[in-house]
């Protein structure tokens, strides 16, 4: 018979990975966050609102909304902390209703620490493979050769040393 402090030792470090994992879980999903006032979002991504909000003024004095799953926290670089992510397919004009998105898609902000890289994209959806924290994203297909309909989907790594996206375009045989 195991000694109590053994046994209590062992569930202790099974609560304590069970703690870790949940962590890790809830970190890797997507979870869109409320930003009432834009001046809590960091600085890069409130610049990018307040030129969506300006270019919809600009269009017949248009009315700007941030809406719902506009902002997401997302681990994108594998630290287990939250990056933050702006969509534009989730701003909306009352003067235009295509101005932040065509057929191409619309944009995305993704911003890890201090560095802000934006991608035209159908979706996106992060997923771990193997050590890495993979941004997949559906694309234009004149990026794959083809139109808007032909499939096309980019993988990229965050490269923390370089603070960049990294991909590389297949070459298949």
């Amino acid at each position: 018979m195991p000694r109590p402090d053994t046994a209590s030792s062992a569930s202790c470090g099974i609560g304590r990975k069970l703690a870790a994992a949940l962590i890790a879980a809830l970190t890797a999903l997507p979870m869109p966050a409320v930003a009432s006032e834009i001046s809590q979002l960091p600085v890069p991504l409130q610049e990018k609102v307040v030129q969506a909000q300006q270019a919809c003024s600009d269009f017949e004095d248009g009315q700007f909304a941030l809406e719902w799953g506009a902002i997401t926290r997302v681990d994108l670089d594998g630290d287990l902390r939250p990056d933050w992510v702006l969509n534009e397919a989730f701003f909306a004009c009352s003067s235009a209703a295509s101005l932040y998105c065509g057929t191409g898609g619309c944009m995305s902000h993704f911003l890890v620490g201090d560095a802000l890289s934006s991608l035209l994209n159908q979706g996106w959806e992060v997923l771990d493979f193997g050590p890495y924290r993979v941004l997949l994203t559906d694309v234009h297909g004149t990026q794959c050769g083809g139109i808007n309909p032909t499939p096309c989907v980019t993988a990229s790594a965050w490269d923390k040393e370089a603070a960049q996206w990294r991909s590389a375009a297949a070459e298949w045989e």
